[in-house]
């Protein structure tokens, strides 16, 4: 018996098509993320068989929520007793009155975060983010970390680091009162006090950790409450365009960095929130809005 092939035509038709039907689902996940469209609106959608939220996987549209991650997700869906499998379109009506309800109870119930954390790859502006929040949002405090190295010229005690030595750094280790830390270039240690953060945050301010994506994790672990939030390039092009433009590593030491880069940014849906820095101000804006109430669920 011969089996029938598709024509040429229509196999090209059919992959132009589940092309464009990719891109417009990217195209929603990315929205829903800067919170162009909403969630309930996506949902709307997805009961138009002809839209591209119709197919639209219910995983991928959890985490594309504020303050969920890969480790959140699997509990969203077993509160709703969705399977991972479906697609919001195959929703059935009860799954999606509890959905609509999900995503009701999320809007409604708000607290103050103690911490937030912004990680995210190389080059991509976390320094420089966090910089611009201290200078034009001061109600916004930063973090203060711990170190053995020594104070360089115009560094004050308590403003820019905690120095201390290697007996003292090894005494906050021990009493478990660093939320992270690490040896930088084999040479120093760093670390983020717990202290000072939980007093921050028994005032009602607002503390922002600028950190790596490693500290991230560690900080996660130390402190569950803590909000982490991924700060992300507006395109892969970019992000090495900044690195290069930057000019301070030689041709090997970029090259190990984006290779570095592509693995960190793999990363992204451990975190709760994602910012893309496409303007300072702009992603600034976004984390500090972000940081002004975390959604309990």
């Amino acid at each position: 018996m011969k089996t029938q092939t598709m024509p040429e035509v229509d196999r090209i038709a059919a992959n132009k098509a589940a092309i464009a039907a990719r891109r417009a689902r990217a195209r929603i996940k990315q929205a829903l993320r800067s919170g162009e469209i909403t969630p309930e609106a996506v949902l709307d959608a997805s009961m138009q068989a002809n839209s591209a939220a119709y197919s639209l996987r219910i995983t991928d549209f959890l985490l594309c929520l504020p303050a969920i991650g890969t480790a959140k997700m699997p509990r969203a869906l077993e509160k709703l007793n969705i399977s991972d499998k479906k697609r919001l379109g195959g929703l059935g009506v009860h799954q999606r009155r509890r959905l609509y309800a999900f995503l009701s109870d999320r809007t409604q119930r708000k607290v103050t975060p103690c911490l937030t954390v912004l990680a995210g790859p190389t080059a991509v502006g976390k320094g420089t983010i966090a910089a611009y929040i201290r200078e034009n949002y001061p109600h916004i405090e930063l973090s203060i970390s711990a170190t053995t190295r020594p104070p360089r010229s115009g560094e004050v005690e308590g403003k820019h680091y905690y120095f201390v030595d290697d007996a003292e750094f090894d005494r906050m280790v021990q009493n478990n009162e660093l939320l992270e830390y690490a040896t930088v270039h084999n040479t120093y240690r760093y670390g983020t006090p717990r202290k000072p953060i939980e007093k921050l945050s028994r005032q009602g301010r607002s503390v922002l950790l600028e950190i790596d994506l490693q500290g991230a994790r560690q900080v996660r672990k130390a402190m569950p409450s803590a909000r982490l939030i991924f700060l992300t390039p507006p395109s892969w092009e970019e992000l090495v365009r900044r690195l290069v433009g930057r000019g301070t590593e030689t041709s090997e030491e970029q090259e190990r960095r984006l290779a570095t880069a592509r693995v960190e940014l793999a990363a992204q849906n451990e975190f709760d929130e994602v910012v893309v820095n496409d303007t300072v101000p702009h992603a600034a804006e976004r984390v500090v809005e972000l940081m002004s109430t975390a959604e309990e669920y």
